[in-house]
């Protein structure tokens, strides 16, 4: 059974600029995202600080971010990395059966990644996730290299911590129509 400690935190500012992207998003009538929280069980409570310290998994998570944009069903998850790659061992079986479920529900599945150490953000189509992934699987390569992400698709920061994923999304559509990736 997991348990909760300090690593559950990495990439939280990543996250808390999701967060106010999709604030913004909602505001704007331009999408409806939420967060999807990952259910725990407290263990131990300092009563003093007010603070779990020491709690369970319940149940695996599947995606961070789940939602509707602009009518089209979308969900990501979001990953950092101060490497110059994202190595697929911060990627779990559960998250990629479940974005590609959600493929196969005419939904979009991508990862939102960013490279700290470059302080870049990328769309990673689902197709590009799966096709690493399951070279990995068949005894490949164990992360995916930076040089593997498609320039077209780097976000960025935008009015006041926006992060405007949108026109990453935007382009992932066209490239589907365009046959570049296949829509299950």
């Amino acid at each position: 059974m997991a348990h909760w400690n300090s690593r559950g935190l990495r990439g939280s500012a990543f996250e808390d600029c999701i967060n106010f992207t999709n604030e913004q998003y909602q505001t704007m009538g331009l999408a409806l995202l939420q967060k999807v929280p990952t259910p725990i069980t407290p263990v131990q409570f300092d009563g003093e600080k007010h603070v779990i310290t020491l709690a369970y998994f319940e149940k695996q998570s599947t995606v961070d971010y789940i939602g509707v944009a602009q009518g089209i069903p979308i969900c990501f998850d979001a990953k950092e990395t101060g490497l110059g790659n994202l190595p697929l061992q911060n990627i779990h079986a559960h998250q990629v059966e479940f974005m590609e479920q959600f493929q196969k529900q005419k939904g979009l599945s991508f990862l939102l990644v960013h490279f700290s150490k470059m302080d870049e953000y990328y769309l990673l189509p689902f197709a590009t996730l799966q096709k690493f992934w399951q070279a990995a699987q068949a005894g490949g390569r164990k992360s995916i290299p930076y040089d593997a992400f498609d320039k077209r698709y780097a976000i960025h920061m935008v009015k006041q911590g926006v992060l405007h994923y949108l026109e990453g999304v935007s382009l992932y559509l066209k490239d589907i129509e365009n046959g570049v990736f296949e829509k299950n």
